[in-house]
């Protein structure tokens, strides 16, 4: 469902993540919120695509919606 987010618990302390960054869903959220457009992200943060914000915004989404947490894919 979730193949561009992660959980690892060595990693940011297990907080989902964008896969293969220590950037955490969190983060993207913040940056959002603060006024950053997805142009800007992805020119701040080249190793990020469109594809892997657009999932960390619906992986919050679905998070949130009715309090229902969802699993991401655990690192070994």
């Amino acid at each position: 469902m979730f193949t561009h987010i992660t959980a690892d618990p060595d990693i940011l302390g297990g907080k989902p993540c964008i896969k293969g960054t220590r950037l955490s869903v969190e983060f993207i959220l913040e940056l959002f919120a603060s006024g950053a457009t997805r142009e800007e992200i992805l020119s701040a943060y080249p190793q990020l695509t469109g594809e892997a914000i657009e999932e960390a915004l619906r992986y919050a989404a679905r998070s949130l919606k009715n309090e229902i947490i969802l699993t991401a894919e655990v690192a070994a």
